[in-house]
């Protein structure tokens, strides 16, 4: 059986914001499926709980009080329109400019 592997709608450097929780991030990686433990997808509540079978996302993210990493599904992200960029500690480790509410790679950086 062939499995259907969608394309990612977001880009790594793209700022994004969740659908549901107030945050935003810059994506620095993407799972083209779900690819974190079952333990992890088990411990989100049933009626919200993601399909697997989705683009899954790395962020550098940010709320109101912490920056973290967050790992979320395609389907809970949308455009961050602000305009602003992420203010995370880790993110010259990954970027250089800001420009168009996304951030270019370092050219250092590579899978």
């Amino acid at each position: 059986m062939t499995q259907l592997v969608r394309s990612a709608k977001f880009d790594i450097g793209r700022v994004v914001r969740h659908r549901l929780h107030p945050f935003r991030g810059v994506i620095y990686d993407v799972d083209p499926t779900f690819s974190n433990s079952e333990e992890w997808w088990l411990s989100i509540p049933e009626e919200l709980r993601p399909v697997k079978d989705q683009p899954f996302y790395h962020l550098l993210a940010e709320n109101e009080e912490n920056s973290y990493v967050a790992y979320v599904s395609e389907q809970n992200l949308l455009d961050d329109t602000s305009g602003m960029p992420v203010n995370h500690p880790e993110i010259e480790n990954y970027f250089c400019d800001f420009l168009g509410g996304s951030y270019a790679l370092r050219e250092s950086i590579g899978h």
